[in-house]
């Protein structure tokens, strides 16, 4: 592995479902303090700033550090962990997994129970089950107790166990929690790869419970009150067999998202991207998001407004155990967040609004 897929393989085996992120802060934190002053906000978002040529104007960069899991509801009294969904599922993704189970007295790996097709009735084939009426076998048997032996309680989060893999296409990795690792690794490689002379301050923001409602976007975005900002995140891959074919294919370069559920980016900014991209023969293709939000749809409303605009990576199979991306996509969008941000002086970030 090169040091970015061991960055990756990092990133995507830390454990931090929404409202659980301290162990993937702790790594991001240990990625930029040597180019960065490392602080966080009252609900555990990470601020890394790097100052450049002068204070302003101030760049906000965010990936979130949250992926979706689960959280441990009640136990029954058999032993079987009832749980709610943390981010959005699908119930048949969920089936028949592996989680790690979290307590206060250590990890513990449990599956997400399932009928074998043997007893299962016609109607029953033909169902989606739900999250609410599936559960979690962590080795419940005769008199074990569950709660007492390995300390389980509602409120302790569950996280799905996938490892990072490189495919067969070398170029192409196997991993949970893309959505959104790679916006946590894009941050750390961009204040890494944009020196000293940028024209602006550069706030590289790991944000928290983005999956649950874009929460710590509001809160970053009011600590480093931002002239102009971008999200990076993950866009829907169209390129598998039942997908509509849209064009967001692995291998085709960085996604710019001209909509999502959340926001209509900043028109100039996203001209200024494109142009940008172009310029420096940046492979790159305009994306959308019919349903759900990225980071940009709080962080454009701070204050009196920010211009925003949501970069992204074409994944598939995003929130579930395992997503699929592409090294290239990701190493155009780090080149385009350079190009960009050292575009970025006072005079082009005033042009951006009227």
């Amino acid at each position: 592995m090169d040091k970015t897929e061991l960055m990756f393989k990092e990133l995507t085996e830390a454990n931090g479902i929404s409202g659980f992120e301290d162990e993937v802060a702790d790594l991001m934190a240990r990625y930029v303090e040597d180019v960065a002053t490392v602080s966080y906000d009252k609900l555990g978002s990470l601020v890394a700033e790097k100052r450049g040529k002068t204070d302003g104007p101030r760049v906000m960069i965010a990936g979130h550090m949250d992926e979706v899991g689960f959280m441990v509801q009640k136990v029954t009294k058999e032993g079987f962990i009832k749980f709610l969904p943390i981010g959005g599922w699908w119930g048949h993704v969920a089936l028949s997994q592996r989680v790690l189970v979290r307590t206060s007295k250590g990890d513990h790996v449990g599956v997400i129970g399932s009928k074998a097709p043997h007893v299962l009735e016609p109607d029953e084939r033909k169902k989606v089950l739900d999250i609410k009426d599936m559960y979690i076998d962590v080795g419940a048997a005769g008199k074990f107790d569950v709660k007492k032996k390995l300390g389980v309680r509602p409120g302790d989060p569950i996280i799905p166990i996938s490892d990072f893999t490189i495919l067969g296409n070398k170029q192409t990795y196997a991993a949970k929690a893309w959505d959104d690792r790679i916006g946590v690794a894009a941050v750390i490689d961009v204040l890494h790869k944009i020196g000293k002379t940028h024209p602006n301050t550069v706030f590289g923001v790991g944000t928290v419970q983005e999956e649950v409602g874009l929460r710590g976007a509001r809160t970053s975005a009011a600590r480093v009150d931002p002239d102009v900002a971008f999200a990076i995140d993950v866009t829907i891959a169209t390129d598998t067999p039942g997908c509509d074919g849209a064009g967001e294919n692995l291998g085709d370069g960085v996604g710019i998202m001209v909509y999502d559920g959340s926001a209509i980016p900043s028109r100039k900014l996203r001209d200024l991207v494109i142009d940008t991209a172009e310029k420096n023969k940046i492979p790159y293709v305009l994306t959308a998001l019919r349903r759900g939000g990225t980071d940009s749809g709080t962080i454009q409303f701070n204050r009196e407004g920010v211009p925003c605009l949501t970069f992204a990576i074409a994944t598939r199979y995003i929130h579930g155990h395992v997503g699929v991306l592409h090294r290239k996509d990701y190493d155009a969008m780090v080149k385009l967040l350079v190009a960009v941000v050292k575009r970025l002086d006072k005079k082009t970030v005033a042009s951006l609004t009227r």
